[in-house]
């Protein structure tokens, strides 16, 4: 080849420097632009036929090299709909032909970028920043899954999310195992319970058909007071007695009486038989009397100058007196009613207006949650639970509840007002639901006038619990329904999960499509085109689906350049594009001292 050789090599060297230093403008020119991946400078030598004698260093070419898998930084964005990869992938994206009445035409053809600044543009489509339209899967609002594996160009309109009635209600709980209701007295045993006879006969709010409990003792507490004496009375204090004497503060005389239960006890002043009793006997004597009438297991006695009647199981007590003064001298007042507990009507599950202020009394409350029927109109479903049983009563007893929910907040009369849920909850003594309930249905559930339907309330394995609560209340842990009312799409948003997120004006997010993410055997191969996007050759291969990265919502990937090395080959090529002139410069010299051998 010699000098002339010599010099067409150092062309080559000065187009291959000058093709590298464009290169390096545009890395440098777009180190800000969005997802931009720099282009590498690749020479490859070219050598002439020869001997194995005469080889020749030979020519140079350059070539580029792409950096199409080297991701650049992610950074946070405060638009909701910018994207970025994670990883392998590109975004599936088209650009429109042309353009009618102000809306895309699209040709059909997918590229692929991973430049990510999308925003909804006036016809509801995702177009990023190059002017290219964003490609996914839609998604069934139903199910939340996929509709098909295609990808198509994704379009949201501000169209309406139709309603959708509550069918299911999920319930998770911690029921107070001493319920702290209005009632409750833990020094009188059973106060907590719902108490069936407080109610309108007939209305036992109790699960339908559910027996009347059986009656048990209750206690009727007189006041405390004092003896002639001045120190409380006892069972040894006398029935009459002279001043500074230890008897009542007013004395029964000769001719009183005391009715017990209709059974009248007369006071004689000696001799005393049957139904009669000495003025001069004590107040043990007249307890003892009362018990032997009414037939109560537990005795009837006095403590600290107070007395506690027993109504035993056979009869209500009821007391009448002569002497109304004598029986205040007890702390008794005239007359003595106290009704036994238990009793009352069968179970008709349902809490009518009269009783509503009782039922309230008697339950805590449950949560409430706001369901919604199939015109997407709102109510507001309230819960109370009621312990109607306790298994400290004995054999054959267990800690168990009933739920309620409000049918009629307005309800008066005989109008319910409350209605049970038609299920006993009993729970172990270690706190856990024996029979386990995993759900239950709450029938043409009606609340105010609106008809829900049949709708499920689900607690899970595990949901409702019985444990010990100071606060004596229920402690709602989860309580949500699958209703809503009909609403209008307001923005849109893609969640880490890459799915495309609308917000509706009923405050529903509803996931409405999955982004599509194509990846490559050779993404190297791809051919650039304008914006960052790139399109299929054969090298490249067709595009691959699910295997791709992972995507960051509200996130930008930036340029891979880096700006620092991007000077430093700056500098090589520039003296490797000086070396290739002072090439020529020199060849030319030994060709003008050639000529000069001429003259």
């Amino acid at each position: 080849m010699g000098i002339f050789g010599a010099l067409t090599t150092s062309v080559a060297g000065l187009r291959a420097e000058s093709y590298a230093l464009e290169n390096i403008a545009g890395n440098i020119a777009n180190s800000q632009t969005t997802a931009f991946k720099r282009i590498d400078s690749s020479f490859l030598d070219l050598i002439p036929q020869s001997g194995a004698s005469q080889q020749l260093a030979g020519s140079v070419k350059a070539e580029s090299r792409s950096t199409n898998t080297i991701q650049g930084s992610i950074e946070a964005s405060s638009v909701a709909t910018y994207v970025a990869i994670n990883g392998d992938g590109f975004f599936v994206v088209q650009k429109p032909g042309n353009f009618s009445d102000n809306t895309p035409v699209f040709t059909g053809v997918d590229y692929y970028t991973r430049r990510g600044d999308f925003a909804l543009d006036k016809n509801g489509f995702l177009v990023n920043g190059a002017g290219y339209y964003l490609e996914g899967v839609p998604i069934d609002r139903t199910t939340g899954n996929p509709v098909g594996s295609s990808a198509n160009i994704l379009q949201f309109q501000n169209d309406f999310l139709p309603s959708q009635p509550t069918t299911q209600i999920q319930y998770r709980a911690n029921l107070a195992s001493y319920p702290l209701t209005q009632k409750a007295d833990r020094s009188i045993p059973g106060t907590e319970l719902l108490n069936p006879t407080s109610y309108t006969p007939g209305h036992n709010p109790r699960v339908i058909g559910t027996p009347a409990p059986a009656f048990t003792d209750a206690t009727s507490a007189g006041t405390a007071q004092n003896s002639k004496l001045g120190t409380p009375n006892t069972g040894a204090t006398l029935l009459n007695g002279a001043a500074a004497t230890d008897s009542i503060g007013t004395n029964f005389v000769a001719g009183d009486t005391i009715t017990v239960n209709g059974t009248p006890v007369t006071f004689v002043a000696a001799g005393a038989v049957g139904n009669q009793l000495n003025v001069g006997d004590d107040i043990s004597a007249l307890l003892a009397k009362i018990d032997s009438i009414t037939g109560a297991a537990t005795a009837s006695s006095i403590t600290g100058g107070a007395i506690n009647l027993h109504t035993g199981t056979a009869n209500d007590l009821t007391i009448t007196t002569s002497n109304a003064a004598a029986l205040g001298g007890l702390g008794l007042t005239n007359p003595v009613n106290q009704a036994r507990n238990g009793g009352g009507t069968p179970g008709a599950g349902v809490v009518i207006g009269d009783d509503d202020s009782v039922f309230q009394s008697e339950s805590v409350s449950g949560g409430a949650i706001t369901a919604f029927d199939a015109n997407g109109a709102p109510v507001n479903l309230q819960l109370r639970w009621a312990k109607v049983d306790n298994a400290s009563q004995g054999s054959g007893h267990a800690d168990t509840w009933n739920l309620f929910y409000q049918v009629n907040p307005n309800a008066t009369g005989t109008q319910t007002a409350w209605a049970n849920a038609g299920t006993n909850f009993s729970f172990a003594a270690g706190g856990q639901l024996n029979p386990p309930i995993g759900s239950i249905t709450l029938n043409n559930l009606t609340v105010a006038g609106v008809a829900l339907g049949d709708v499920n309330l689900s607690f899970g394995k595990g949901g409702l619990t019985q444990f010990a609560d100071t606060n004596g209340n229920v402690q709602v842990n989860q309580l949500q329904q699958d209703g809503f009312s009909a609403g209008q799409l307001q923005s849109v948003s893609v969640s880490s999960e890459g799915r495309v997120v609308g917000s509706y004006s009923n405050g529903r997010n509803i996931d409405l499509a999955q982004i599509a993410l194509a990846t490559f055997n050779g993404p190297n191969f791809l051919k650039r085109i304008d914006g960052g996007a790139f399109e299929v050759t054969n090298e490249s291969g067709q595009a691959l689906f699910g295997k791709a990265g992972t995507i960051s919502g509200s996130s930008l990937e930036g340029s891979n350049t880096d700006i620092a090395d991007e000077f430093t080959k700056l500098i090589v090529t520039q003296q490797a594009y000086s070396a290739n002139t002072k090439v020529i410069t020199t060849a030319n010299t030994i060709i003008q001292d050639l000529l000069n051998v001429l003259r």
